[in-house]
């Protein structure tokens, strides 16, 4: 729990500065006066890709010189055929900041795809604040809060039509997960099940888990292998054991055509979807 513990705390601190400036009342009303969020469109060929857009990563580093053009790298992730465009929005440990999700989401709007908000959330406030920053989701984590503090949060996410990314890491993850899917059977939300396979504590990856939990994922949220892919083989293994969709970030943005390696991905998971 080290690296989560960090981040929990550092979230916290962030919630309390941005209460500070605005109020939850005043935060209500901002997104009281937005329109209403498109559903998000999976494709009918049957794998989908959230491409991430991150500047640093705790496992290799900087990566912001792959990044110059962060608005280039969006666009062609989005012409290629994202379905969801992830956005770092941690500080401390991925150089990411709300400007970040604003200008996501505007460079994502003409192409209709979302920018999630990648974040260590650990309030529904928070959840608010993505969607008034642009947000078409947000990544929730099973273990970064207590159940009442995450069954708040992913009311908050249905309230603002905006997808979640629920992330799991575990066996105990998936069983909490597997709770929260029977007990909310036939709310009108959208929720994908992510399971990250790389380890918290050493950030190495056991792309192994995704075939040895894939079983505990629940039947009701469409399954997402987090971390691991980096290869077409890779999406064509995650895709037929059923993952409907790969969230890759690192492997893109060592990528200096992230358009073409995203439709290689896609063409691969998809070949083995069918």
């Amino acid at each position: 729990m080290g690296l989560l513990s960090e981040m929990a705390a550092g979230s916290e601190q962030r919630l309390v500065e941005a209460r500070a400036v605005i109020s939850d009342a005043k935060l209500r009303m901002r997104c009281a006066a937005l329109p209403p969020l498109p559903r998000l469109q999976l494709s009918a060929e049957g794998f989908d890709l959230i491409a991430e857009l991150k500047l640093r990563s705790p496992a290799l580093g900087d990566l912001s010189a792959r990044t110059m053009d962060p608005v280039a790298r969006l666009r062609g992730y989005a012409e290629a055929g994202a379905a969801i465009c992830s956005v770092l929005t941690e500080p401390s440990r991925f150089d990411g900041d709300l400007s970040h999700l604003r200008q996501a989401a505007t460079t994502l709007a003409p192409y209709g795809v979302p920018a999630m908000r990648k974040d260590f959330l650990v309030d529904p406030y928070q959840v608010l604040e993505a969607r008034v920053n642009g947000a078409g989701g947000v990544l929730l984590i099973v273990r970064m809060v207590g159940r009442e503090r995450l069954v708040a949060m992913l009311d908050a996410a249905a309230e603002q039509g905006l997808i979640v990314l629920l992330e799991a890491f575990d066996a105990h993850d998936l069983e909490i997960a597997a709770e929260l899917a029977a007990a909310r059977h036939g709310r009108d939300e959208q929720v994908l099940m992510g399971l990250n396979c790389r380890d918290l504590q050493t950030l190495q990856i056991d792309f192994a888990r995704f075939e040895r939990l894939r079983d505990r994922l629940p039947s009701e949220w469409p399954a997402v292998a987090e971390s691991g892919v980096i290869t077409a083989d890779d999406a064509a293994h995650v895709a037929h054991l059923g993952y409907r969709l790969a969230l890759v970030g690192t492997t893109l943005m060592q990528r200096d055509d992230p358009a073409q390696a995203v439709r290689e991905l896609l063409a691969a998971g998809r070949g083995a979807a069918r």
